[in-house]
């Protein structure tokens, strides 16, 4: 393993680019480079975060975009480990378009918190009826994750427009569309998601309907902020 301490700063601390993305560079620069070899394992995600003076969750970013362009692989509960040279790999890093899936995911956190506080007020019945629908939905794709992560859409979507407010459902629908549309929300997923997260998931709309359905708007809002707080979290474990 290549000892970080022995490579040049590429930049000075306070004026580093601090996004995913400007780690990523770095790091496909490094290896490109040869600072490591095909088959190498990388420095932990604490070392790479300590060097850079970056957050350990944009090391994860970064980490999966390297590995959605095959520069590095990813083996969960051993390391993250350099790819073999290939001829497909671009030579330099190719950004990403669009926000990072934590990015996304802490932006939902902030903004359907108050939706779903707002929905808790605002809701009627039938808002309720599709509601529950959706609920029922995902406890029965449990095990079908593609018809499950519909459900999962549909259930934030539908507490968005229980606001009656059509700016918050288009604004919480464009942040679903940007995480589902993104490659490296796919490989996130790849990663952390299953059955257990989707069961964890599930438990945490259950409470966030309870709510709704009392009008509890405090615990609308909490509800929702946990159940995102815990995602990102499962998210963000540390690779072995």
């Amino acid at each position: 393993m290549t000892d970080l301490s022995s490579l040049p700063a590429s930049r000075d601390a306070e004026a580093a680019d601090r996004s995913y993305i400007g780690l990523a560079r770095e790091i496909h620069a490094m290896v490109a480079a040869g600072a490591f070899e095909a088959g190498a394992r990388l420095p932990s995600e604490r070392s790479l975060a300590d060097q850079f003076g970056v957050s350990r969750t944009q090391v994860r970013e970064a980490i999966i975009a390297l590995e959605v362009q095959g520069v590095v692989e990813v083996r969960v509960g051993s390391g993250i480990y350099v790819s073999a040279a290939d001829a497909a790999r671009p030579v330099t890093f190719e950004v990403p378009r669009g926000p990072g899936p934590i990015e996304t995911l802490r932006a939902r956190g902030l903004i359907e918190a108050e939706v779903a506080a707002l929905a808790a007020t605002e809701r009627k019945d039938a808002d309720l009826d599709r509601l529950f629908f959706s609920l029922t939905t995902m406890r029965e794709q449990m095990n079908d994750k593609a018809a499950y992560d519909t459900a999962d859409r549909q259930f934030h979507l539908r507490i968005a427009e229980s606001t009656g407010n059509t700016v918050l459902l288009h604004m919480v629908t464009a942040m679903w569309d940007c995480a589902r549309s993104d490659p490296l929300w796919d490989k996130i997923e790849e990663h952390f998601h299953s059955t257990a997260l989707r069961e964890a998931s599930q438990e945490d709309h259950q409470r966030i309907f309870a709510a709704i359905m009392a009008r509890d708007a405090n615990g609308a809002r909490d509800a929702m902020r946990a159940h995102l707080s815990r995602v990102i979290a499962e998210f963000t474990q540390a690779w072995r």
